[in-house]
């Protein structure tokens, strides 16, 4: 069963960026792709850095600290897609962003 929760309003992630949040113990990386909405979890499988921190190529979060690639879209790595990151649902309700956790 879906629970969304409000993470941020929707003018707070700028096209063409990301932006961190913990939300109930869980880093999150909330991701604006052409006025289109995603999010994933902001930990990189790698050494731990901010997805959310790095660079937006396209689709793809490259991760600041040692450049392991995300698909924002799906969570898949593109370097090793055995070890993928895990994607949530959103939801867009008036200016409000809303991510289901579960």
């Amino acid at each position: 069963m879906a629970n969304f929760v409000k993470v941020c309003a929707l003018g707070d992630v700028k096209a063409g960026c990301g932006k961190s949040l913990e939300l109930n113990g869980k880093a999150v990386g909330v991701f604006n792709i052409d006025g289109r909405i995603y999010a994933i979890n902001d930990v990189c499988g790698h050494r731990g850095g901010p997805l959310a921190e790095g660079e937006l190529d396209g689709t793809t979060v490259i991760c600041p600290w040692h450049g392991w690639r995300y698909n924002v879209t799906t969570g898949e790595n593109e370097l090793l897609p055995s070890l993928p990151t895990q994607k949530y649902a959103v939801k867009v309700e008036g200016d409000d962003i809303l991510v289901d956790l579960e």
